[in-house]
């Protein structure tokens, strides 16, 4: 069993060299990373009650699945978290790696995936942005989150919802109208709705915390938090 669908993979190497490009393939997702590391530190401070201004997350074991480039890793390491990004291309975490010496970075990065790590590590927090919709075995994949995430950790899972609306506005209008993504990035079929995602954590033994949508304003060309869950959202969870 493998949460690991080489298409996928295969998808994503091929974009490697672009990760850390602004105005790239994956501009998306640096207009994206603002909105969601607020939303990432306020509920980590909070839940962790941390005190520190400078270093809100120091002390804190991050698990980044499917960290990409190190889009979301990098800055969670610069806010002092002990991170571990894994992806299960090998040619993502080379470049991951790069950027990381580049910037005097120290986040342990491996080519791997979820099911594959040692069980005996246990994390504070587990990012899953952007990637349930990418994998082969969702349920293997929230079974191995789950043993890798201390109790009373918090997990985000990020993805996009199975609606109308995301169909025409996530793959109509962001891959073949704006050309954000290269065509076929998506795969709507693979989309999840929230009440999906909250029934297959809740049988783990997660509780969840807050659920967020997320909305681009096309006139200030930023993202924004919103109570509209019909496109983008984020489910913030905690392990019991």
């Amino acid at each position: 069993m493998t949460t690991i669908n080489r298409e996928e993979i295969q998808k994503f190497s091929k974009l490697a060299e672009e990760w850390w490009d602004v105005s790239g393939k994956f501009k998306p997702l640096h207009m994206f990373n603002p909105i969601r590391i607020e939303y990432i530190l306020e509920k980590t401070s909070s839940h962790f009650k941390s005190s520190d201004k400078k270093l809100p997350l120091k002390g804190l074991r991050f698990l980044d699945i499917g960290c990409g480039g190190g889009l979301m890793a990098e800055p969670m390491s610069r806010l002092g978290a002990d991170v571990t990004g894994i992806d299960a291309s090998l040619k993502n975490i080379k470049i991951a790696e790069i950027h990381a010496n580049k910037n005097n970075l120290d986040i342990k990065y491996l080519n791997t995936s979820p099911e594959n790590l040692n069980e005996n590590e246990r994390y504070d927090v587990i990012l899953n942005l952007e990637i349930v919709e990418h994998v082969e075995d969702v349920d293997l994949y929230f079974r191995s989150c789950a043993k890798l995430l201390k109790k009373n950790g918090i997990m985000f899972t990020a993805t996009l919802n199975r609606t109308f609306t995301s169909f025409v506005k996530a793959i109509i209008g962001a891959e073949y109208v704006l050309r954000w993504l290269p065509i076929g990035t998506h795969d709507w079929n693979k989309f999840f709705k929230p009440e999906e995602i909250e029934k297959k954590i809740k049988d783990l033994n997660f509780s969840v915390q807050d659920i967020m949508g997320l909305q681009y304003n096309p006139l200030t060309k930023k993202w924004k938090r919103s109570k509209n869950l019909s496109v983008n959202y984020i489910i913030t969870s905690e392990k019991n």
